[in-house]
């Protein structure tokens, strides 16, 4: 057995999709799965609970999303931390996002930013999208 069959390490990870070919999607995947990891606990306190970014309920940070003030389909702020904030299910999903209320917790300026960001073209590559996965895994484990 080798050391990365026998220990689920990230240096492992990074050497397989190094070493094998990878689809593109395949790396999105992992990336938002770290990257809303990340977002939901970030600003978790010391027990795990979190406040919704637009209604301010506070939920467990595994009960909650990471809700997109520029929708995840504008890959240019994707993985923008300013543009995913922690949500609870009910703003993020029922109320379609809440993106009034989102800009208004922003600002104007940040706002504003936001959506002229989302706008720009995105130029993923493997290498980018498995240096952020690597970051954000690395973060994650702090938080944790």
């Amino acid at each position: 057995v080798s050391r990365c069959q026998s220990q689920r390490s990230h240096h492992c990870f990074t050497w397989y999709f190094i070493l094998m070919p990878v689809k593109r999607s395949t790396l999105i995947k992992k990336l938002d799965k770290v990257f809303s990891q990340y977002i939901r606990l970030k600003d978790a306190d010391h027990a795990g609970y979190v406040n919704c970014f637009t209604c301010g309920v506070s939920k467990n940070w595994r009960e909650v999303d990471a809700g997109h003030f520029q929708s995840r389909g504008k890959y240019a702020t994707r993985w923008n931390e300013d543009n995913v904030k922690p949500q609870c299910k009910r703003c993020n999903g029922f109320r379609g996002g809440e993106q009034y209320q989102f800009a208004l917790n922003l600002g104007t300026d940040l706002a504003d930013e936001l959506v002229y960001l989302s706008n720009q073209p995105a130029r993923l590559t493997n290498e980018w999208l498995l240096e952020k996965i690597k970051h954000y895994q690395q973060e994650v484990k702090k938080l944790l």
